[in-house]
């Protein structure tokens, strides 16, 4: 594990970043999820109070952020996430799927955030309308979960969809028929038109006459359509392709383990190309290394996990459709992702109990301690 944390690049950079990149147009979210993680953990933002009932010792508990950008917390954020796929998924194969666009088209998604769910709905409907095609008398309907990535490994804005999607979909009369053969030349048209379409309709009015222009180029250079991707079936389970989908979700685009060197000033960090495997590494400065990470903040409120077809609402087949797990098992999982179970399983020690052996109870909560309002850093967020 890296001795470096992104949290203690932002500690030492955030306010001479914001001071020196004042034509930056920083959203309002990303002031508010940098806040939280620089000060995760910190007891001046609240915490529980625990004593020993043998030795009578108190023990602080810091609160956690819960911030989808903070490395500590988006783990658990990932894992809850992982937990609620997996509760919907019905016991079947899977095939994950990619849906990527031309980057001329990247811009607009970063500079018009709320074209983002336009991805989603394309995406989706895109299969949900092949599956129907197949045959109309029975409409099949596939269960779909999708999640969105901004980024690459380079870190470069990138927007992208990941999909789940049933290999098989429930029918009007039929409860499930299994589809191994999915046309993702079919998909690939589909795809690009959609999400052109969606463009054009909902970009605003002084973007329409540059973009229609670059509509009629991209159908020329992309005369197969869009890229839809498909990974070969290596996987073993539904729970391991969860867990791949998903685990960028709840964490900020670049794990700390890639992180090489820090020296206070500089970054280096390494990827590996998704082209060829090579191993890539950059240094920058820190402003550039944070400039590269808040930019994939999603904007508050922001879904990045979307369901559709029969996992979006209860199918009239639903009771006949085998789940991936049972009531049981939901609920044992659901015990073993409380708090002290979680640290115990993780880490090889259980946090209610006292280094005495004594039991650790709860005695109270302590909130954000006022004094901290006071902070020299909390004006520079009015800029």
């Amino acid at each position: 594990m890296s001795e470096f944390t992104i949290k203690q690049i932002f500690n030492d950079h955030w306010d001479n970043f914001i001071i020196r990149n004042t034509e930056l147009d920083i959203r309002q979210v990303v002031f508010d999820e940098v806040e939280k993680i620089i000060n995760c953990g910190n007891p001046n933002y609240g915490y529980a109070l625990y004593v020993c009932d043998h030795c009578k010792k108190f023990v602080k508990v810091p609160f956690r952020c819960k911030s989808r950008f903070c490395n500590t917390c988006g783990v658990r954020y990932a894992q809850d996430r992982a937990f609620s796929m997996t509760k919907k998924s019905i016991r079947c194969k899977h095939r994950h799927i990619v849906f990527t666009m031309s980057d001329k088209l990247w811009p607009y998604f970063q500079k018009y955030r709320y074209l983002l769910d336009g991805l989603f709905e394309a995406a989706s409907l895109s299969v949900l309308s092949w599956f129907s095609e197949l045959n109309k008398s029975q409409n099949f309907t596939p269960g779909i979960m999708c999640t969105l990535h901004t980024f690459g490994r380079d870190l470069k804005w990138n927007p992208h969809i990941h999909m789940l999607c049933t290999e098989g979909g429930a029918g009007n009369t039929e409860v499930f028929r299994i589809i191994k053969h999915i046309n993702f030349k079919a998909l690939r048209f589909r795809w690009q038109k959609l999400l052109l379409d969606y463009l054009q309709k909902n970009l605003p009015k002084e973007e329409l006459i540059k973009f229609k222009h670059l509509k009629n180029q991209i159908y020329k250079e992309y005369d197969n359509g869009f890229y839809v991707y498909a990974k070969p079936d290596n996987i073993s389970s539904i729970n391991q392709t969860i867990n791949y989908v998903v685990r960028y979700t709840g964490r900020p685009a670049m794990a700390q383990s890639r992180i090489i060197a820090y020296d206070g000033s500089y970054v280096t960090y390494y990827y590996e190309r998704h082209e060829d495997g090579k191993r890539i590494e950059e240094k920058v400065h820190a402003y550039e290394f944070i400039k590269k990470l808040i930019m994939h903040i999603p904007n508050k409120n922001f879904k990045v996990v979307r369901y559709y077809g029969i996992y979006a609402k209860t199918h009239k087949h639903a009771d006949k459709i085998f789940k991936l797990l049972n009531k049981n098992q939901i609920e044992i999982r659901n015990q073993l992702r409380k708090w002290n179970l979680s640290i115990e399983l993780s880490f090889g020690y259980d946090p209610t109990i006292c280094d005495c052996g004594g039991n650790l109870i709860f005695f109270e909560l302590k909130i954000k301690d006022p004094e901290i309002l006071k902070s020299p850093r909390l004006p520079l967020y009015n800029l």
